[in-house]
């Protein structure tokens, strides 16, 4: 695995231990985000290794000070890369350079060299992306939760066009011909929404009426849900890959043993392959017992009384709540569901609540099973070693 691999998962690890759910724009996303910006731009670019390795370093860990506050985030990341040093050693040349580029994320720092250009670039190249609108509402909403900061559809609106059309520009060859255009597109948009925005309050006002804004959840939170449940979902994947892979090695370690080696052991000249032997294939059992176990699906009763739903005591977003249930009951409790705004979002927490703790007891027990395999193959090897050696 290459530092960069290394550095991934440090901050994926991060990122879902410490970084706090009320970072819903700053967070793993963005930051795949950064260093995908960071990929394109190196390509078009003829750069030594240390600068990519550097580049790529920073664009990881260019937001991991969010762990520890908003307030000058930039140079808690740069703690947070020497701390990762500390146990991945790289070299000084790319270590400082990496530092001098997460520092140079601070929207009021003019970039100095060509790599602060790319740096600079691919933090913000989400100024041309299609769905620019959804991922600045998720900063909203962040600055809500994280700083008390709250603004009006139209104040946001403006932040954001003033943002892109006076503060902002980018700065190498890529982005200023293929980035570029689709800025200006949404620079177009945001200008549309807010003529829309103040003609409204316009008429508002002509009217002299005050017209009670009907409530509805924010698309901030809407997108909010909608990301951590797919990152629970990814998660989740990803773990009954690993598990998979498991299996599968394991399996065909036991079966080239029961094939090949066991036959061979009643042979008087194979006696010393009987404890390697069984020492291979006991550790593949347990770790093919372990992988089945993270695996392995809880099954619930499957069904709710009408008294607990007007308690709001079911998720009725989780199958297992409901699959034994009749149709028509089912179709009542998400009628009632639907006309509680509370009860709707308590159980969407519940339910990405319970998909963490499910998250939790599958990496537990991916973590055990990688464990017991690598031990299992270290004190096989140690064990036909010594086995060989031991007739001599």
């Amino acid at each position: 695995m290459t530092l960069v691999q290394k550095a991934e998962q440090f901050v994926f690890d991060l990122f879902k231990d410490k970084l706090s759910l009320s970072y819903t724009y700053h967070n793993f996303n963005h930051t795949q985000r950064v260093v995908r910006a960071i990929g394109q731009l190196i390509a078009a670019e003829n750069l030594a290794l240390p600068q990519t390795e550097a580049l790529l370093l920073a664009g990881w860990f260019h937001d991991t000070g969010y762990t520890k506050g908003p307030e000058e985030h930039e140079q808690q990341s740069v703690l947070v890369l020497r701390d990762f040093a500390k146990t991945h050693p790289a070299s000084e040349e790319v270590l400082a350079l990496a530092e001098n580029l997460i520092l140079a994320t601070k929207m009021s720092w003019q970039p100095q060299t060509p790599l602060e250009n790319i740096m600079r670039d691919a933090d913000t190249a989400h100024f041309s992306d299609a769905n620019y609108i959804l991922l600045s509402g998720l900063l909203r909403e962040e600055w809500r939760l994280t700083l008390g900061k709250i603004f009006t559809d139209l104040e946001w609106a403006t932040t954001n066009r003033n943002l892109l059309l006076h503060q902002h520009r980018y700065f190498t060859d890529l982005a200023q011909t293929e980035w570029q255009p689709s800025k200006d597109a949404n620079i177009a948009l945001l200008q549309e929404k807010i003529t829309q925005l103040a003609d409204a309050d316009l008429k508002k006002s002509a009217k002299g009426k005050k017209v009670e804004k009907e409530e509805k959840p924010e698309r901030g939170i809407e997108t909010m849900f909608k990301v951590t449940l797919n990152n629970h979902t990814r998660l989740s994947q990803i773990a009954d890959s690993k598990a998979n892979i498991l299996l599968s090695v394991n399996a065909i370690i036991i079966s080239i043993s029961l094939s090949t080696l066991i036959p061979k052991l009643d042979s008087p000249g194979n006696l010393h392959l009987i404890v390697p032997t069984f020492i291979l294939i006991i550790f593949s059992v347990c770790s093919i017992i372990f992988a089945i176990l993270s695996t392995k699906p809880k099954v619930t009763g499957g069904s709710f009384t009408r008294k607990e739903i007007e308690e709001q005591k079911i998720n009725l977003l989780f199958f297992g709540n409901f699959h034994k249930m009749p149709l028509e009951d089912y179709q009542w409790a998400m009628n009632e569901l639907m006309k509680d705004k509370d009860y709707l979002y308590n159980s969407m927490i519940k339910d990405l609540y319970f998909l963490g703790l499910v998250l939790n007891r599958k990496y537990k027990l991916l973590r055990s099973t990688y464990t017991i395999f690598m031990i299992g193959i270290i004190v096989s090897v140690l064990a036909f070693v010594y086995a060989f050696y031991s007739i001599r």
